[in-house]
């Protein structure tokens, strides 16, 4: 039997677990189709989602259809929740694309397709909700041609000829084949599919069960077995952390490669560290339901307990680590604990934070703070209620702030150096500019003559561990590569913290040069948007834009609407979306999509209001410290070249 991991991905109200409650009640997984809005979906587990009618976290479930054994992970729709829907799509074989046949391609749908195309995953895609008033099915497949690709072909009537034949305009060999058969064989349309060449559309309502069982045949008929081999070595990528009701800490993995079999001996590194854990119980998740499993094959995907080091994104065996994620919080919270245990409040979003990697708690020991990271204010009251139902704290959040990063513009050479008595590290980082999205890169040009591997290989882990603040407002440095040119280390003093120290105080030392040379700017967090008006109020919207620093294209009028693409600030489009309702009386609409960061368009304000002085920062030094006559002494950061062991001659 064919066995493939599928993702329904969707914007939020297409209808995306409507239409998982209606794929598994045709496969005969359930008896009952449930609801969303009666709180009763099979996959809708969690008190909140059935509270809410929203899904949160993904969830697995298990169908056959015919010769097709699928594993269905439906996703979250709402854009708070987005980066649990990336990480789902690095363990997926085929992805759904649900789109509403009302409301069509919204902000969000586009970003779901561009993330789908990012990870190369083969898409399907099912338009929802075509029994309800103003549903167009050729309106919507021109939208999908036009915003999407010509390879988005209706496919709910199976593969006519003129199907076909639009299949085969988009492959040189296919329309080959066509021409010469007067026909598509179906392994080309699996392989158009599987080369995400062509995405087959179907048409129903997930509701009333209508187009289902069309769509099941599809999937059936165009889908390929999915990779990995299970003679060869055990390969299991990550793409999930949570915990059950009894608190057990559970691992979701999809096999990649080999087989993982019930208490083998599995490895890892977590923080630099290497670990070495067994597995307890392997579960096989349908819904809330799991049944336990001796040994799961290549292609599959389970739920692990008995390993407490891994973290999301994770390969473990053969398996490579996942890419970095593209989307990221952009917003900032301070928690406020009121009477509760600050200390316990942490502990517990920690706990979070292990099961959502882009949460950021961060601990600001100046400012005796919690401060979380998040992509947008439906995320933080969910993770309010958390905080209540799981662990009994009643918390609350200060206003959101926006969550700056910074970076520089021209290289420099950072040096740190250690030696209070009888310790001793001394490391030289090179760090360059990249262009804006690039993150963060780490390399050593040094010989092993000069420095042991494994005193290097220490260096970057140190370098990579840590989440470095910029000298002019704090935030987290970003776009640049990392490169350790020099250091030295002494036979008999040097330990590995040692490096760590010299490591820190380095890139802090390289940074606070490039301040003061003028080289480091502040990076803000923009929106794309899309903003539709009623026409004679084209000025108006123009003229926000500008106000709000954005840029745009030339407007297009469509009948008595206009609409404007372009990109602005997300510190300025925050609170855009209420404003537009009004000045419209409810006819407008925007959707906002994250556009990453770029240079903050009011930087000197933003200094200012920040206050930060890198010098009183005491958790990040750029000072040194060196030894004379048995003692250690430190050395201001503007000086440390004046007492420097190495010299790279670099001279930035």
């Amino acid at each position: 039997m064919k066995q493939i991991v599928a993702g329904i991905l969707a914007h939020v109200d297409a209808g995306k677990t409507t239409l998982s409650e209606a794929l598994l009640y045709r496969s005969g997984e359930i008896r009952h189709l449930g609801r969303v809005d009666h709180g009763d979906a099979f996959l809708d587990t969690n008190a909140i989602e059935r509270q809410r009618g929203i899904t949160i976290f993904s969830k697995q479930a298990h169908l056959v259809h015919g010769d097709l054994a699928i594993t269905l992970l439906d996703t979250p729709g709402h854009v708070d929740f987005s980066a649990e829907t990336e990480r789902v799509l690095s363990v997926l074989d085929y992805a759904i694309l649900v789109v509403s046949g009302v409301d069509g391609i919204q902000g969000h749908t586009e970003t779901l397709w561009r993330l789908l195309a990012r990870y190369d995953v083969p898409t399907f895609i099912f338009v929802n909700k075509m029994d309800s008033v103003g549903a167009d099915r050729a309106a919507i497949l021109t939208q999908l041609k036009n915003r999407f690709s010509d390879g988005c072909v209706d496919c709910s009537s199976g593969t006519l000829p003129t199907q076909q034949e639009e299949m085969a305009l988009q492959d040189e060999a296919a329309m080959d084949e066509f021409l010469e058969m007067g026909e598509l064989k179906a392994t080309t349309v699996r392989s158009l599919i599987a080369s995400r060449k062509m995405s087959p559309c179907y048409f129903g309502s997930a509701l009333k069960v209508e187009g289902i069982d069309e769509f099941l045949d599809g999937l059936e008929e165009y889908t390929r077995q999915a990779n990995g081999d299970p003679a060869a070595p055990f390969g299991a990528l990550v793409y999930k952390i949570s915990h059950d009701a009894q608190g057990n800490r559970l691992t979701w993995m999809k096999v990649t490669s080999g087989r993982l079999v019930v208490k083998a001996p599995l490895e890892g590194e977590a923080g630099g560290e290497p670990w070495q854990e067994k597995t307890d119980q392997i579960r096989l998740y349908s819904g809330e339901k799991f049944e336990l499993a001796e040994e799961v094959s290549a292609g599959g995907v389970c739920a692990v307990t008995g390993l407490s080091q891994t973290v999301v994104g994770e390969g473990i065996g053969v398996a490579r680590d996942a890419a970095a994620p593209v989307l990221e919080p952009v917003l900032t919270y301070t928690l406020q604990a009121e009477g509760a245990d600050v200390h316990k409040a942490l502990a517990s979003l920690r706990v979070l934070e292990d099961e959502d990697p882009l949460l950021h708690v961060r601990w600001l020991e100046r400012l005796q703070e919690v401060h979380l990271q998040l992509m947008g204010e439906v995320q933080l009251e969910i993770i309010q209620q958390m905080m209540h139902e799981r662990f009994g704290l009643d918390v609350s959040f200060g206003p959101g702030s926006i969550l700056y990063r910074e970076t520089i513009t021209a290289p420099v050479e950072g040096v740190g150096h250690f030696e209070p008595l009888r310790h001793y590290a001394e490391m030289h980082v090179l760090m360059e500019p990249l262009p804006q999205g690039s993150g963060l890169e780490f390399a050593s040009t040094m010989s092993l003559d000069d420095l042991d591997r494994n005193w290097q290989r220490l260096i970057l882990t140190h370098l990579r561990e840590r989440e470095h603040l910029g000298t002019l407002i704090g935030a987290p440095i970003t776009d640049m590569r990392l490169t350790l040119v020099a250091a030295r280390a002494h036979l008999k003093h040097t330990e590995g913290g040692d490096f760590r120290q010299a490591t820190y105080r380095g890139v802090r030392q390289g940074l606070m040069k490039a301040r003061a040379r003028g080289t480091c700017r502040i990076l803000e967090p923009w929106y794309r948007f899309r903003l539709e008006v009623p026409a004679e109020m084209i000025g108006r919207a123009m003229s926000d834009i500008q106000r709000m620093s954005g840029s745009f294209e030339a407007p297009v009028t469509s009948g008595e609407f206009a609409v404007i693409e372009g990109a602005a600030p997300v510190s300025e489009m925050r609170d855009y979306t209420v404003e537009v309702n009004a000045y419209t009386h409810g006819r407008g609409h925007i959707t906002c999509i994250f556009d990453g960061y770029h240079f903050c368009h009011n930087e000197d304000e933003v200094i200012a209001a920040s206050g930060y002085d890198p010098e009183v920062d005491l958790e990040n030094t750029p000072d040194s410290v060196f030894c004379a006559h048995g003692a250690g002494y430190p050395v201001k950061w503007n000086r440390v070249e004046d007492f420097m062991h190495v010299s790279t001659e670099l001279g930035i």
